[in-house]
């Protein structure tokens, strides 16, 4: 009886040793971390898993040294390996805190709360990544060193090898879809394909990556709401990124307007506009008409803002401001149908087309000028010696 009490009083005192001393070693971490950045991390991050794994070392090492005298006995091989396994899972906790430390000092060098933040991101997005990969394979190691402990478990394990060829068969076609999305999202992690933050339209919706698993992608949607895709979507699926090489991006507002508006004056409100607004980055202001069909004419206004929430905002406030300006100062520009009643013998001036210059007459065998695209005009025969020669067009010609 007094060899257990003398166990246990050893245990205990090297518990409380173990703890005076990791208390002494955190406030001397807690005074340094002013000055270091390393320093913080460690006391805020890997604290914990440090003090628990000298304790549990520290009780181990009293309770081996103190039980020689019960060598071989079942209650004493059965406190060893339990205190073994809690020895492998505390390293291990504080293995994946030291890495997460690490991981943290590295991050506050890049900045992602700063305009020009691609480097920052595409470095978060990795070594995020990397911190979920790293502590599974952690885990999975401290699970496989913990059941090597146990004997059975070494005794199959010769058979278990002898069938690793069919079992990594058998796995590998169960979990194919899994595999491919762990590789999937290694590969966005180091092709800089998409990063966390990144401005993006996936399925007809534009959002923000908001969180890079190995396995899936999660999207804020403009309207919160949140669009979880498979990495493999990222790799094997066209989508846009608009913040690819920067934030800045271009917009467009389009307007269907009757022939009779004027451009250039439409084409200054929309500068006057632009340049009262901070929504503008001060790049593009264009207004062109890119269309005139079907009765009417498409006007494009095409603005630039510093990122995509700007931009939206932007080409709202342009789509309004233009909409009213045609309303209130240019009414006979709004969208119309027309109508005509009467024929060309009419009384009324619009219903005859005088001809403003003469058109010579073809002759039954050649085309006239306005309908040959490769001939009958100096322009004409400039595209036509494009495709046919100098001199065989010449040649042609006579």
């Amino acid at each position: 009886m007094q060899s257990y009490l003398v166990t246990v009083a050893a245990a205990l005192a090297a518990a409380a040793v173990a703890l005076v001393l990791v208390a002494v070693v955190h406030r001397m971490t807690r005074r340094l971390g002013r000055r270091s950045l390393l320093m913080t991390e460690l006391t805020e991050h890997a604290h914990r898993a440090f003090q628990v794994a000298v304790t549990v070392i520290a009780v181990q090492l009293a309770v081996r040294f103190t039980t020689l005298y019960a060598v071989g006995s079942p209650w004493r091989k059965f406190v060893l390996h339990t205190l073994g396994l809690a020895m492998i899972a505390a390293i291990a906790w504080l293995v994946a805190a030291l890495l997460v430390v690490a991981e943290d000092t590295a991050l506050a060098r890049f900045r992602v709360d700063v305009p020009n933040n691609r480097h920052a991101r595409r470095v978060r997005t990795q070594v995020v990544l990397l911190r979920r990969l790293t502590i599974a394979v952690i885990v999975i190691l401290a699970v496989g060193v913990m059941l090597m402990t146990f004997p059975a478990v070494r005794g199959i394990g010769a058979g278990v090898l002898t069938s690793a060829g069919v079992v990594g068969v058998v796995a590998a076609l169960a979990a194919q879809s899994l595999l491919g999305n762990v590789f999937a999202g290694l590969q966005l992690a180091f092709s800089d394909a998409v990063r966390l933050d990144d401005v993006v339209v996936v399925e007809g919706e534009w959002g923000r990556i908001e969180e890079l698993t190995l396995s899936y992608v999660v999207v804020q949607v403009w309207d919160d709401r949140r669009l979880i895709l498979p990495t493999s979507y990222f790799t094997s699926t066209p989508f846009q990124n608009w913040t690819r090489t920067e934030a800045k991006v271009l917009g467009t507002a389009e307007f269907d307007l009757d022939w009779a508006i004027p451009a250039q004056a439409m084409r200054g409100e929309l500068r006057r506009l632009c340049e009262g607004t901070e929504l503008w980055d001060g790049r593009v202001c264009v207004l062109q008409v890119t269309d005139a069909t079907g009765g009417m004419v498409k006007v494009r206004a095409l603005v630039s803002a510093a990122d995509a929430g700007s931009l939206w905002d932007l080409r709202c406030l342009v789509r309004e401001h233009l909409v009213t300006w045609v309303r209130d100062h240019r009414p006979t520009a709004l969208p119309r149908l027309r109508t005509e009643v009467g024929d060309v013998t009419g009384p009324m001036s619009w219903q005859s087309i005088q001809q403003r210059r003469p058109v010579r007459r073809a002759t039954d065998t050649e085309a006239p000028d306005d309908a040959r695209v490769f001939g009958g005009s100096d322009d004409g025969d400039a595209r036509s010696e494009v495709f046919v020669g100098r001199e065989d067009h010449a040649e042609a010609r006579r």
